[in-house]
C-alpha cells in the first residue's frame, strides 16, 4: 500500500520508510526538513511540507492517495518543551489535528502514531506495563498523550483505525550504515558519547548523579531503531476500524547513563571523558518497558537486545557519516 510518513526524513521515520519499502509498500515522506534530512529519503518520494499547513497536507493526500499514515513529525526535546511549551502544543497537538482532518477528508482508514513512554511520567512501578496510568511530567509527554486522546476520539466518532506506539529510547542505526542519527542540536546520550569518542566533543555532560538509582544516574530502556521500524510496519495490520490500540516498544532492560558510557568505551576502544552537570528539568529517574508480548503486536519483540551490539551499529554509522577514525 501507499503510506504517507510524516517526519519520514528524520531518524526513526527514515528507518520506517526503509522497512516499509522492504515489506513491499511505498512510503511517501512528508517533512518540512527543519530537523530531517533529504539524504535520508531513499525509498520513495519526498513532499516538502509542514503539518501546520492544512492546504499543503491536502495537496499531498490528493496527489498520492495514501491508504495509511505513519505520523512521526513532532518536536521531541523534553527540556525545550519545558522552556517553550507553546511551540510544542502548536506542532505536536495542532499539527496532529491538522493531519487527522486531512486524513479523514481523504478517506484514509488507518494511522500509526509515534507516541512515547514520556506519557507515563514517573511510573509507580518499573518495568512499565501497557496499562500503567499516564501522568506526564513534561509538556512533551502531555502533547503525546493529547495525540493519543485525539486518535481515540477520532476512532470512536469517525471509524478510524489507529495504533499508538509508546516507545522507549530509540538507539542504533541501520546495520548497513546507510542512514542513522543526525540531530542538530544533538541531545541523545549515545550519539553524544560517540561524538566524544570520535573527538568531535571534548567531554560528555552527565545530567545528574543524585537520582534514586543504583549509581545515581538515570536509567533508560534502549530499543534499536530497526526494531521500532519493524513494529510500525506490523502495526499497519493491527489497525482495526473504530479502535485505538496501544503498545509499548522496549527491550525490557534498563541501563544507567554510566553503564551506557562504559559500553561506548568498550565498543569504540576509546576514552569518553565525562563530567557531572545539573539535572535537566522533566527527566524521570527510570523508564523501562515491560517486555511481555503486546496483545496489539503479538508477533513483535526486540531482536536487538544487547546494548553493545546496538551501540556498534550506531558507531559504524557515526564513523561513516561524521568521520572519527577506523
Amino acid at each position: 500500500m501507499k503510506v504517507l510518513v510524516t517526519g519520514g526524513a528524520g531518524y526513526i521515520g527514515s528507518h520506517a520508510c526503509k522497512a516499509l519499502a522492504e515489506a513491499g509498500h511505498e512510503p511517501i515522506t512528508y517533512d518540512n526538513l527543519s530537523t530531517g534530512h533529504d539524504w535520508a529519503v531513499r525509498w520513495g518520494p519526498l513532499e516538502v511540507g509542514d503539518i501546520l499547513d492544512p492546504a499543503r497536507l491536502a495537496e499531498a493526500f490528493a496527489r498520492h492517495r495514501p491508504e495509511a499514515v505513519m505520523h512521526f513529525a513532532a518536536l521531541a526535546y523534553v527540556g525545550v518543551s519545558v522552556r517553550d511549551p507553546s511551540s510544542y502544543h502548536r506542532t505536536n497537538v495542532v499539527g496532529t489535528l491538522n493531519l487527522l482532518d486531512a486524513a479523514r477528508a481523504a478517506g484514509v482508514p488507518r494511522i500509526v502514531f509515534s507516541s512515547s513512554c514520556a506519557t507515563y511520567g514517573i511510573p509507580e512501578r518499573v518495568p512499565i506495563a501497557i496499562g500503567t496510568a499516564q501522568h506526564p511530567v513534561n509538556p512533551y509527554g502531555w502533547t503525546k498523550l493529547a495525540g493519543e486522546r485525539m486518535l481515540a476520539d477520532h476512532c470512536a466518532a469517525y471509524g478510524l483505525g489507529a495504533v499508538a506506539l509508546r516507545y522507549f529510547n530509540a538507539a542504533g542505526a541501520d546495520p548497513a550504515a546507510s542512514i542513522g542519527e543526525d540531530h542538530e542540536p544533538e541531545t541523545h546520550l549515545i550519539p553524544l558519547a560517540l561524538d566524544v569518542a570520535a573527538g568531535r566533543r571534548p567531554r560528555l555532560d552527565v545530567y545528574g548523579d543524585d537520582y534514586p538509582t543504583p549509581d545515581g544516574t538515570c536509567i533508560r530502556d534502549y530499543v534499536h531503531v530497526c526494531d521500532l521500524a519493524d513494529a510500525h510496519v506490523r502495526a499497519l495490520d493491527a489497525c482495526e476500524p473504530g479502535a485505538m490500540r496501544a503498545a509499548n516498544l522496549g527491550v525490557g532492560r534498563g541501563y544507567s547513563v554510566r553503564e551506557v558510557v562504559d559500553a561506548v568505551r568498550r565498543v569504540t576502544g576509546r576514552e569518553v571523558p565525562a563530567r557531572i552537570a545539573p539535572r535537566r528539568p522533566g527527566d524521570p529517574p527510570a523508564l523501562v518497558a515491560d517486555a511481555s508480548p503486546a496483545s496489539t503486536l503479538p508477533d513483535w519483540s526486540a531482536r536487538w537486545t544487547e546494548l553493545d551490539a546496538i551501540i556498534d551499529t550506531a558507531w559504524r554509522w557515526h564513523r561513516r557519516h561524521f568521520g572519527g577514525g577506523a
